[in-house]
């Protein structure tokens, strides 16, 4: 004996319904090796729906409930058409348009009447599985198999609570053991009708046509129960939140307890039940793709490497608390709140207290919110009128996100890396509940927010191929480009060595701005930005937020003041921040503290190694100093690769302008070459070098010995080009009195004792910065640990594409930690 469950949508049609026939035809053909086949059907996919819609629009007084009943007419009686040969169909199509007359009696009464009981709603639901069946029962003689359609009504007895309907297992096992000692191969059978003592028809709750197939199962003691829907087994999570859900070979009976009840719609919670005291395994197959292997749920399955099994979630959730100081200590609380809800026939989904007893917590749906605070709050009126326990205090827009696995039990960390993932990437819990059988870890969290949770809880538990890194890139200048170009290049090694999926899901310049969910494509990058939407700052922030995507990193590759400002908002939402801009990290002291301690409290990272050396190492390498417990004393250093571009290439023979313009033409400066020149660029490094090291330096605590006369300094940066160009005689002199000694000139920054200095210097041979050739930045780390031999950081400090991969190294290393 086996039993077979086909869903809503394996019926949706004429064409599902052919799929069905060759399903069973092919159990049927396989002979001896099944004696009796029990085939549980649906209502055509949305049928249910359709009727609960017309029956609610009569009871409003709503005349078009009549078109929507008409489309339900005429879909049934196409579905004949197209199943049955002509000869055959007279009797069929009579029955449909007698059934599609009896709902519209009962609507035109619900109508007059302007009310819908819960009896009436089981009246009508009904009808949609009854003709179902029917049809699904014609179509298989039609093609020669013969069949006993069987009312489930008259074989599944409940009580009376209508459109929930509880099961009388004793009453029921014996009717349809007694039916079943009757002689036939293949029965059809509606699935969720069943009645009630007076015959009255029930139905057993949306979704109850996979507990008819559980029930008639475990009634027969039948070999298997198979659940045929439109994928192919229960997944790890949901496949419409997440496109690396994988199917799950096989689970245990709790386990998928479990995952249903907290929102995995392949199989509906009670379901599990009836077979699993009976130990009938249970299949869930796929109609659409019949020779996958499907799920095996059964008591004991094989351990698969993972410690979690699955993911659900369920939306629409409420979390309501009962608090108050008058509860402590004080037995009966609880009792009563849960009483105050049972009387409202209000379910309670998760339950979590406080160990102080101040305050407990419950979830429930979110229709049952006003119900909910009605009852609680007059059961406890006496001790709210006394200040004892506040008003019943209510959260909407909630949803539920849990693990389940049976092998977390005694599994030391789940939690940890559960709370720790989805922390890192800014979703906050809100409640947390956990069963003693350690099956389940259940959180509280905002609906906004799970798509998220999911996708990181998954990246976390099941996926071993990558991890998805999602960034969004403002600024595609010389930085900008180089570093798409440098991300596209290296798709392929990072996914290959570093697990690493990363995609740029926005892309934005001072002129136009681009999403992609999909990614974009950064080999065409340039043509997809030029037709994005014209660029608004705060727009773009509002598009990363409401993508709201795990592993989201900012990337900054502009000097612009406006973008600097936003960090605080991306920062606040665990959304790590790579900067390139050097705004942030050299403002006012407080905004720079400020930045890096929301970066800590929300979990995230503010990084800006390229700020200091470009691609070097420089703020890396003193951060390692400090962490491994080294004190910094002193700091010497050519911080400006384009300053050491100028004086290494000014031998007096070409003009200094011609030398600054050289400069500015190769990359190397700022897009002003006076914050260069006048020494501003290097102030801001040394003072974050000197930030990094612990001290609260600012702009004006620096000393700058400028070689750059006044006059150069003022007007557009074409007149400070034609006024360096009248000082020439000026900057000969500089470089002859450094001749005159033997030395060079290097504009070198310092940092000794807590001050901090900047200016053009005369270094000799023998010096650690004589030998620094092109646009190189050197830095000299003089600590306890290097007190008379310094630690070195040496190279390129400008150019874009050295800049360029110290951005990529900082996104590498935001995703690391």
């Amino acid at each position: 004996m086996q039993v077979l469950k086909f869903g809503g949508t394996s019926v949706a049609n004429a064409e599902n319904i052919s799929k069905v026939v060759s399903i069973v035809r092919e159990k049927l053909d396989k002979g001896t090796s099944i004696d009796k086949l029990v085939v549980v059907v649906s209502a055509l996919g949305g049928i249910t729906d359709v009727l609960l819609n017309a029956a609610t629009m009569a009871s409003a007084g709503d005349e078009t409930y009549r078109e929507k009943l008409a489309d339900l007419e005429h879909r049934h009686l196409d579905a004949v058409k197209a199943l049955i040969p002509v000869t055959h169909q007279s009797q069929l199509l009579s029955l449909v348009k007698k059934s599609c007359n009896e709902i519209e009696d009962i609507c035109s009464g619900i109508f007059l009447l302007g009310e819908l009981t819960p009896r009436s709603r089981d009246r009508i639901a009904s009808y949609g599985e009854w003709l179902s069946s029917q049809i699904i029962s014609a179509k298989f003689r039609a093609d020669g198999i013969d069949n006993q359609w069987i009312d489930s009504r008259r074989l599944i007895s409940t009580d009376s609570n209508f459109t929930h309907a509880e099961v009388n297992f004793e009453k029921t096992n014996q009717l349809i053991t007694g039916f079943f000692a009757q002689d036939a191969n293949l029965y059809i059978a509606p699935g969720f009708i069943s009645s009630d003592a007076n015959g009255v028809t029930t139905t057993l709750g949306r979704g109850g046509s996979d507990y008819t197939a559980s029930i008639f199962a475990s009634a027969l003691d039948a070999d298997s129960l198979e659940v045929w829907t439109d994928v192919s087994g229960m997944m790890t999570a949901d496949p419409r939140l997440t496109a690396n859900a994988r199917i799950i070979p096989q689970i245990s009976y709790q386990e998928a307890m479990e995952l249903s009840h907290f929102g995995a719609k392949v199989i509906y919670p009670p379901t599990i039940q009836p077979v699993m005291s009976k130990g009938i395994p249970v299949w869930v197959k796929n109609t659409f793709a019949p020779s996958d292997p499907g799920t095996l749920i059964q008591a004991v399955c094989e351990k698969n490497g993972n410690i979690v099994r699955g993911i659900s979630s369920i939306n629409n959730i409420a979390l309501i608390s009962l608090e108050g100081s008058g509860m402590i200590g004080i037995p009966g609380f609880s009792k009563r709140l849960f009483e105050a809800l049972s009387a409202e026939r209000i379910n309670v989904i998760l339950i979590t207290q406080s160990s102080s007893e101040h305050s407990i917590s419950v979830a429930i749906d979110a229709k049952d919110i006003s119900r909910a605070k009605q009852s609680v709050d007059a059961a406890f009126a006496n001790e709210i009128a006394l200040s004892k326990v506040d008003p019943l205090l209510v959260e909407p827009n909630l949803s539920v996100v849990a693990l389940v696995g049976e092998n977390m039990k005694s599994h030391p960390g789940i939690s940890g890396r559960m709370f720790s993932a989805m922390g890192r990437n800014g979703v906050n819990i809100r409640a947390i509940a956990q069963g003693s059988s350690e099956k389940n870890i259940s959180t509280v969290i905002s609906t906004l927010d799970v798509r998220k949770a999911i996708n990181v809880l998954h990246e976390e538990f099941f996926e071993t191929s990558y991890r998805q890194v999602n960034l969004f890139i403002v600024g595609t200048g010389n930085v900008g480009a180089k570093l798409i170009d440098q991300l596209e290049k290296q798709e392929s090694f990072l996914q290959q060595r570093l697990r690493l999926q990363v995609r740029v899901i926005g892309i934005s310049n001072s002129r136009r701005m681009l999403f992609r969910e999909e990614g974009v494509n950064l080999r065409q990058w340039k043509e997809q930005l030029d037709g994005g939407q014209p660029a608004d700052l705060q727009q773009f922030i509002n598009g990363v937020f409401a993508r709201n995507l795990r592993n989201s990193i900012f990337v900054d590759i502009t000097a612009n003041e406006n973008v600097a400002s936003v960090y605080e908002q991306l920062l606040q939402k665990s959304i790590n921040v790579v900067a390139c801009n050097k705004i942030a990290a050299s403002s006012p002291f407080n905004n720079y503290k400020k930045l890096k301690d929301l970066a800590e409290e929300f979990n995230s990272q503010f990084l800006f190694e390229t700020n200091v050396g470009a691609g070097l190492p420089i703020i890396g390498t003193l951060n390692d100093l400090l962490r491994s417990g080294d004190r910094i004393h002193r700091i010497d250093a050519v911080l400006s690769g384009t300053l050491n571009f100028v004086f290494n290439n000014y031998k007096g023979e070409k003009k200094f302008a011609e030398v600054v313009k050289q400069a500015q033409d190769e990359g190397y400066t700022e897009p002003d070459p006076r914050l260069d020149l006048s020494g501003t660029d290097v102030m801001r490094k040394i003072m974050i070098l000197a930030r990094e090291a612990g001290h609260p330096v600012e702009m004006d605590d620096i000393s700058n010995n400028s070689f750059m006369p006044e006059s150069c300094m003022k007007g557009s940066v074409d007149d400070f080009y034609r006024e360096m160009e009248k000082e020439e005689q000026h900057f000969k002199a500089l470089l002859k009195e450094a001749k005159d000694k033997g030395n060079i000139l290097k504009f070198v920054a310092s940092f000794n004792d807590g001050k901090a200095t900047v200016g053009l210097q005369h270094i000799d041979p023998a010096h650690d910065l004589y030998h620094l050739y092109g646009k190189d930045n050197i830095v000299l780390f003089y600590t306890d640990r290097y007190p008379e031999q310094p630690m070195v950081v040496k190279g390129a400090g400008a150019g874009a594409e050295v800049t360029a991969s110290g951005v990529f190294a900082d996104i590498l290393r935001a995703v690391k930690n």
